[in-house]
């Protein structure tokens, strides 16, 4: 974070934090996997390093192309002009040090899992299956509103086809799945079962803190037909449509 800070300043935009995200959980599984060298299982080690990595670079990959050569994100706009004192002073307190202890804190079942000493079992075929089911959910929702947005047809209307007329936030439903994913690999021993926390806190800021609801205020307020849509798709869990009548 301190060196996502440097950069950011240096570039003189804020949004270098957004790639840092997923690189940072990379980071965390590489060096977590190289600390635990001679302990737990190898294949547990293994999978549960690839499949954070695969995440977290495919994510990175991502919101850089997204962000690449576009105006400063409105949010890390509204948070400089809420700052008194110093911007940058306010930056760190806001921005920085939460995202750097939210990360150390959702990642603790990645830490653990490398220190399961048991074989590769139920709970980690299961444990891949949901990441699978989330990452394709993350990618496939990501790659269905670049393609949406890139259209100049598509200016000022709301997506509401492929898995986005299912869930509102296929990207955040999958972004869910994929750390109860890697919790499940890490419930191999209770201190990995008791990292719950974890992916409870990720679901709760992607559904109810930073995810779902500032992204759909933004929405509400720039996108006519939005409020249709919001009352025949679900929320976040993939659901089919509700019927609507027009009144």
């Amino acid at each position: 974070m301190a060196a996502t800070f440097a950069i950011s300043l240096r570039r003189g935009k804020w949004d270098t934090i957004d790639t840092v995200w997923g690189l940072g959980f990379a980071g965390v599984a590489l060096v977590s996997f190289g600390l635990s060298t001679g302990d737990g299982s190898l294949a547990l080690r293994l999978v549960v390093t690839a499949l954070t990595v695969i995440w977290g670079v495919r994510l990175a990959a991502h919101l850089h192309i997204r962000n690449h050569g576009k105006p400063e994100d409105r949010r890390y706009a509204k948070i400089l002009s809420d700052a008194k004192g110093s911007p940058n002073a306010h930056m760190v307190r806001v921005v920085f040090l939460p995202q750097g202890v939210i990360m150390w804190f959702v990642s603790l079942p990645v830490q653990v899992a490398q220190y399961g000493e048991q074989s590769f079992g139920i709970l980690g075929y299961l444990g891949v299956a949901v990441w699978l089911t989330g990452f394709l959910f993350e990618t496939v929702g990501d790659w269905q509103l670049s393609r949406f947005a890139a259209d100049p047809v598509n200016k000022g209307t709301v997506l509401a086809t492929g898995l986005w007329r299912f869930t509102r936030h296929p990207n955040y439903f999958g972004d869910a799945c994929v750390w109860w994913g890697l919790y499940l690999l890490a419930c191999h021993s209770w201190v990995g079962a008791a990292t719950v926390l974890s992916p409870l806190a990720m679901t709760y800021l992607l559904a109810k803190g930073t995810g779902k609801p500032l992204t759909e205020k933004h929405l509400s307020n720039s996108r006519p037909g939005y409020a249709e849509y919001v009352a025949r798709t679900s929320g976040f869990f993939p659901l089919p449509p509700k019927k609507t009548h027009a009144v």
